[in-house]
Parts: structure tokens; C-alpha cells; sequence
């Protein structure tokens, strides 16, 4: 388990050494064909940013070889926002005293054909809050079934399951799973997960161990941009993707670095990323794992994920809601987080045309099966 693995790296170690990287180890990480995360590191440090344009070169050439002029679509569908948990950040927060939705199925397939009127959506992701009473398996394995007819690729980002219920998911249509870490400062982690579930660092930690070993297809990473150093952070999941590539190497690989935004709450971030340093980390994380696909969401500004397409950004989300049923009408729910980009997802796929680009809603076809 990489919870084994992981204890071999000091946190306070690991930002030391970041902040010792000099010009010399940014050139040279750049002069090689294939990294480490010593290379990585020089590549996020502060001593890499006069090379940013350089980096920027460098993460446009390999991401045209290796995706081309696409960008992949893909759409959140919240299910429910009950939660059991006491993430301090978070709009689910289990003691805001917000109104709380699970949707029905029937409200599950309102909502799927709601989301077809918007665009030729086949990439749907399914969240929910972590409260195994009324979103556990039981209820995730009925929404695959609905939401299947309407769609080819099905991913969730859900609390963190056993083995044999991802396993179970995958024979009832699941594609992918997605699941932040959040941070992966063991220290501190409990300081902003005091109760529930995810208040157990290692059983968070070790559930994409659990992912891999049963087969589930894309396995999808993230830690929240705004808790902890941010370099520090990133290099951890680095480490983590180096080694689930090793240890599970049928799996495709997605990350995602979403930076904290206002929550019902109040939290404000401990940390905050400007989108210069978004810019050199989305550089770095291309040039050290030239096939892992970069997803940014509408948590972006539209300037932002214009600038950033053409750079190594490979997949987004467009036409966001994040409260259930958001959808079909605007209803009085408890929203995750606030949108930075509120534009229809046909208006963001012709941006992306006029941009040069191909915004791609699936990547197979059916006849091909």
C-alpha cells in the first residue's frame, strides 16, 4: 500500500529541498527526456519560474504529440449532498445547517436528460458526499443503471469504497473514479477532517491501492490547492502516481489541482495559488508524466482555461452545476463550491474551435467494441 511507501518521504524534508533547487537543476530537468521527482521538483520551485516560458514550450509539444488538438468534455452531476463528514472547507460540511438533497432515481434520469439538452455530453461524473446510509453502494450501483442509457463513460467522485464495491461498480458500468487526497500532509490532515470517514488519512490514502487492484479503468487525483504548501503537496501526489503506475499499469491516469474557492462556511484558504504558479505547475506535471491527462474544471476562470488549453490542459468540464439537481431547476440546495465559469457548454466547445481546437465529447465508438 502507498501508505507504506509514503512514510520513506518527510513533509518538512521534501519543502526544504524544493526550496534548494537552483537554476543549474531547473536546466537540467529540462534538458532530459524522462524525469524523476527530483526533476519535478525543480520544475515547481521558485528557481524555476524565469524558465516558465521555456516550460511552456516544452508542455505544448509533448501534450500536441500526445493528444493532439483536442480537448476532452466532460460534465458533474450531484447526486447528493449529504455528508457525514466535517471537512472545514467544504460547503457539505455535515453542520451547515443547509438544506441536504439526495435525489430519487427518477430525479436521477430528469437530471441525465437534462444534461443531454446541453450538449452531446458521453463523459458524466457522478458526486456525492460521503454518507453510506443514503449515498452508499446500493444507491451508487442504481444510478450507474439509470444513467447509463444516457451515457458511454461513467466516472465517480464519491466516498472511498472496499475493493469488492469497486469491483461491483465496474460490473454495473463504471469507467472511473475520482477521489482528491486533499492533502497528503499527515500531520495536519486531521486538522481540517476532524470527524467522519475521511478523518482517516490512511483508508483515504490507500482506496486508489483499492481502485487498481480491481481494475478499475481511469483512476483520477487531486489535492486541494489552499490547505497546505502547495509544492510540497503536489510532489507527494507525484511520488503517488509514480508509484500506482508501477504497481497498476492498465490503469489511465488523470490530476486535477483545484484551488479552493468561498464555501458555505466561510473557510477562506491557508494558501493561495496565483494562476502564474497554476500555470508552472500544469508545465511541470506535463513534462514529468508526458500521458497523465490534466483536467481543469469550471472552478477556472474562462480566460484562465483559454490560456491554459493550448499549454497541457487535455480535458474540462463545462456547464457545471454543483448542487443536486441543478439541472433540471435551481433549487434550493447546498452548492460544493462556487462556478468561475457559468458559460452554456456549447458556448465553451466553440471557443475551443475557434481556438484551433476540437472539443472531443467521447473518445471511442461503438463500433469498435
Amino acid at each position: 500500500m502507498f501508505s507504506d511507501e509514503i512514510k520513506q518521504y518527510d513533509w518538512d524534508d521534501t519543502t526544504r529541498a524544493i526550496a534548494a533547487k537552483t537554476a543549474a537543476d531547473v536546466e537540467t530537468a529540462l534538458s532530459k527526456e524522462r524525469l524523476d521527482v527530483d526533476d519535478f521538483m525543480a520544475l515547481i520551485s521558485p528557481a524555476a519560474v524565469p524558465y516558465l516560458e521555456a516550460m511552456a514550450r516544452r508542455s505544448q509539444g509533448i501534450t500536441l504529440r500526445r493528444f493532439g488538438k483536442t480537448i476532452s468534455m466532460y460534465i458533474p452531476m450531484y447526486v447528493s449532498n449529504a455528508c457525514t463528514n466535517h471537512c472545514v472547507y467544504c460547503g457539505f460540511n455535515h453542520d451547515n445547517p443547509l438544506k441536504r438533497t439526495t435525489l430519487t432515481m427518477d430525479q436521477v434520469k430528469a437530471e441525465c436528460e437534462a444534461i443531454r439538452r446541453l450538449g452531446p455530453f458521453e463523459n458524466l461524473l457522478i458526486v456525492s458526499g460521503e454518507f453510506p446510509a443514503l449515498n452508499g453502494v446500493d444507491y451508487l450501483e442504481r444510478v450507474l443503471h439509470v444513467a447509463r442509457p444516457y451515457f458511454n463513460n461513467l466516472t465517480i467522485e464519491v466516498m472511498p469504497l472496499k475493493e469488492r464495491d469497486y469491483e461491483r461498480l465496474t460490473h454495473s458500468g463504471l469507467n472511473g473514479v475520482v477521489c482528491f487526497q486533499e492533502t497528503y500532509n499527515a500531520a495536519r490532515y486531521g486538522v481540517y477532517h476532524p470527524r467522519g470517514m475521511k478523518s482517516i488519512y490512511e483508508w483515504r490514502l490507500n482506496g486508489f491501492d483499492r481502485m487498481g487492484s480491481a481494475g478499475v479503468h481511469k483512476i483520477g487525483m487531486g489535492v486541494l490547492i489552499g490547505l497546505e504548501d502547495w509544492r510540497t503537496d503536489v510532489t507527494m501526489m507525484a511520488r503517488h502516481l509514480q508509484y500506482l503506475r508501477r504497481n497498476y499499469w492498465r490503469t489511465r491516469y488523470s490530476i486535477n489541482f483545484p484551488r479552493m474557492c468561498p464555501a458555505e462556511g466561510g473557510y477562506q484558504p491557508q494558501v493561495v495559488m496565483t494562476d502564474k504558479e497554476l500555470a508552472q505547475l500544469t508545465f511541470a506535471f506535463r513534462i514529468f508524466d508526458n500521458d497523465v491527462d490534466i483536467s481543469y474544471s469550471t472552478r477556472e476562470n474562462p480566460r484562465f482555461r483559454a490560456n491554459m488549453m493550448k499549454l497541457g490542459v487535455t480535458s474540462m468540464s463545462a456547464g457545471s452545476k454543483t448542487e443536486p439537481g441543478g439541472y433540471v431547476s435551481t433549487p434550493d440546495a447546498l452548492e460544493q463550491f462556487e462556478v468561475s465559469d457559468n458559460r452554456a457548454p456549447l458556448e465553451v466547445a466553440e471557443e475551443i474551435r475557434r481556438l484551433g481546437y476540437e472539443p472531443v465529447w467521447k473518445d471511442w465508438d461503438k463500433i469498435f467494441d
